[in-house]
């Protein structure tokens, strides 16, 4: 009796949603239609924002990828494990600086075990697939993977591995977007057929450079030659794959209980918005590798119909950090210690309009014209060197852009944030030394 019970309640019970997490490389906030680009078209993109949840205030987990890539899988601050800055990119086999440390548990190490098949499909950027640095997708949960150790050429791409070592030059001819789709396509595929709940990672290397496009997909844009015709067809080819995976859920018929994330990894490459550097950062001061809004505020999209049947725009804050502790409570599972991230869910639901903790962020090299810290609370938001130099303080909630720094006039309320930066910033050192 019990038996047949326990298993009318297990029938009865809600199938657990897949997990998609696609990511692109360099794609600033304003590179998408939806968000207002007056060139470049996005309908993929567009249909997305208009059929689920678009984020207004998405920030990545820092100004360049490896750490994002890290805060995306594991949920906490890469300066909590030390991953400082992007991995080495001098060749596609230089080795990397910062590997993920094997002590740090993932999102595809927590999902597994709930019966998730995991893959990784493109740029990994948190460790080598080989040699004394490796720090491999199958070394951190992932049963499959076909991805590169860091950048690549965004058309005939020379450097993809898989778990049975590199592929074939002959096999990576085309566009990039188009090659590690096709991998994630195929794995997907597989686990539906076996009614197996997937979690697929999907980090496109468009638009980084060396961004280059198809004939094809430059077409539209021939009237902008050189590097803004590429780089404009190398997000329209991005676009165009997420067309083809929105496209695959609903033809396998999981689209409902599949939750789509979307995001860029940082803000758009350059000093300034140019010819060389046609990525568009909005509205917002600064760019990749930089502190400042365009650094770390990006697109982002989350499409659930299971759970959210209608479109909304979130204007909380929320973050790459976010995605571990809100899958994880989706599933009702319990959440680990010392989680930068937060559960978006009650945000997600309409229970809460702001989000209720901070976010915090500190980098290293150039930052091209900011601190390299930074303390985000509701409206206010501190950068910092924590070294008595210059700080300032803007209200985002008045000024987006940051033009006016208030530090000077507010020095009670930079005392207070300062305060706060320098306990979350000694707290990451403690967790680097495993205390």
């Amino acid at each position: 009796m019990r038996r047949r019970l326990f298993l009318q309640l297990l029938a009865a019970a809600p199938a657990p949603p897949n997990v998609i997490l696609a990511m692109a490389d360099d794609q600033g906030w304003g590179d998408t239609s939806y968000n207002g680009h007056h060139i470049l078209s996005t309908p993929n993109l567009d249909a997305m924002a208009r059929a689920a949840m678009r984020f207004d205030r998405f920030y990545s987990g820092a100004p360049v990828c490896s750490p994002t890539r890290g805060s995306a899988l594991t949920g906490r601050h890469p300066f909590r494990y030390g991953i400082f800055s992007a991995n080495a990119d001098i060749g596609s086999d230089a080795p990397s600086k910062y590997p993920l440390p094997a002590r740090e548990k993932t999102l595809a190490e927590f999902l597994k075990p709930l019966g998730y098949a995991t893959g990784h499909f493109g740029k990994w950027h948190l460790g080598d697939f080989a040699g004394p640095n490796r720090s491999a997708p199958t070394d951190n949960g992932f049963d499959e993977f076909f991805s590169t150790t860091r950048k690549v050429t965004t058309v005939n791409p020379e450097a993809y591995w898989t778990q049975k070592g590199r592929v074939p030059a002959a096999e990576l001819d085309g566009d990039d977007s188009r090659i590690l789709m096709d991998a994630a396509v195929s794995f997907i595929e597989r686990a539906a057929q076996r009614r197996q709940p997937f979690f697929a990672v999907i980090w496109f290397h468009a638009p980084h450079e060396p961004v280059v496009a198809t004939e094809r997909h430059r077409a539209p844009y021939t009237q902008y030659p050189g590097k803004p015709e590429n780089y404009y067809g190398a997000i329209a080819s991005l676009d165009e794959q997420m067309g083809r995976l929105r496209e695959t859920l609903r033809h396998l018929q999981v689209e409902r209980n599949t939750m789509l994330w979307y995001a860029s990894d940082n803000g758009p490459e350059g000093d300034r918005q140019s010819s060389a550097s046609p990525g568009n950062a909005g509205p917002f001061r600064g760019r990749k590798r930089s502190l400042f809004e365009g650094g770390i505020r990006v697109p982002a999209l989350l499409e659930w119909p299971a759970r959210y049947s209608a479109p909304s725009v979130i204007r909380a804050a929320a973050s790459t950090s976010d995605y571990l502790p809100t899958i994880l409570s989706a599933l009702n599972q319990p959440l680990p210690k010392e989680l930068d991230g937060i559960n978006l869910l009650p945000i997600l639901d309409g229970k809460r309009l702001l989000r209720q903790s901070p976010l915090a962020f500190e980098t290293i090299n150039d930052t091209r014209g900011s601190q390299k810290l930074c303390w985000i609370e509701d409206r206010w938001k501190l950068l910092s060197n924590l070294d008595g130099s210059e700080e300032m303080l803007f209200d985002l909630d008045a000024d987006p852009s940051e033009s006016t720094n208030l530090a000077a006039s507010q020095p009670r309320l930079v005392a207070a944030l300062r305060a706060k930066l320098e306990g979350w910033r000694a707290s990451c050192a403690r967790s680097r030394q495993g205390l």
